[in-house]
């Protein structure tokens, strides 16, 4: 049934026993939960002691098991202010479907913790996991330790799904269970878990989606190869001003002194004996015949 049906349902019922004046305030409660969930109204909000504890919106949730079709739980009804638990350090938001086609009893969980951060110097909320309970007794389980923001904001993300083709924020827990055969997606999800100051929203850390770890790679590893071109370039350019310098260096000439022009005394006298033995040596021959 839908939510309007069932508030139809629960108000006739109310009417039948006799019960004054419940009508209007779960006519009430209904059309806060239709309005929080199928236009663009307020979040639904929890509440602890008059006070808002954990706001939540969705467009759209959907869940599916195996290769069977989505199950769209968006119009149906759910309370998640009786068995939701509020405190200091940790949150937990139940929504309660009730018996949903061959699931009995569907509650779907998000678990969410509040951890403070020296490096940061603040603190982080994070959606630690989401839990499917179905037939009162199974339970498929998904890590969403990649869903966070500062304590101060809410979180927002186009898509949070099990899904590849939403970047799986949803992770099974562990592939030998139930959890494998689940799939789970939230469109257009927001939330805030802690600080919650009003009916509306903190400002949204969005997930974007557009930082993946592989485009991060991709950017790292093209700043790397950036850096190691500018330095070839630079090589290169500083090689051919070398070359360029040799070409165009002049030859260095040392002018002698005068002094050092004219001829060594010491070496006339050795140039006058030496020419003096060579003419005594050819005449010594002529002196014999």
């Amino acid at each position: 049934f839908s939510l309007r049906q069932r508030v139809g349902q629960l108000g006739r019922t109310c009417e039948e026993q006799g019960v004054a004046g419940p009508l209007s305030h779960v006519q009430d409660v209904g059309q806060k939960l239709l309005q929080s969930l199928m236009g663009p109204y307020g979040p639904l909000s929890v509440s602890y002691n008059g006070k808002p504890c954990i706001l939540f919106k969705a467009k759209r949730l959907a869940i599916r098991y195996r290769n069977h079709t989505f199950i769209d739980l968006t119009e149906r009804v759910f309370n998640p202010i009786k068995y939701s638990a509020i405190g200091f350090i940790s949150h937990r938001l139940s929504l309660r479907f009730g018996d949903v086609e061959d699931l009995r009893g569907l509650v779907i969980r998000l678990q969410m913790s509040n951890t403070f951060y020296e490096a940061a110097g603040q603190n982080w909320f994070t959606l630690d996991s989401v839990h499917i309970q179905y037939n009162w007794t199974q339970e498929a389980t998904f890590n969403a330790s990649e869903v966070y923001a500062p304590a101060t904001s809410s979180y927002h993300c186009q898509h949070v799904s099990s899904l590849h083709k939403y970047d799986t924020l949803l992770v099974p827990s562990s592939h030998t269970d139930t959890s494998a055969n689940w799939h789970i997606t939230f469109t257009d999800f927001q939330i805030q878990a802690f600080n919650v100051q009003s009916e509306k929203f903190a400002s949204a850390s969005d997930c974007a989606t557009f930082l993946t770890p592989a485009i991060l790679m991709g950017l790292v590893t093209s700043l790397i190869l950036l850096l190691v071109l500018a330095y070839a370039l630079h090589m290169v350019v500083h090689l051919k001003h070398i070359d360029r310098y040799e070409e165009h260096k002049a030859t260095v000439y040392f002018p002698r002194s005068p002094e050092a022009e004219l001829p060594d005394k010491n070496s006339i006298s050795k140039c006058f004996t030496s020419l003096q033995t060579q003419k005594h040596r050819n005449s010594s021959p002529q002196s014999d015949q």
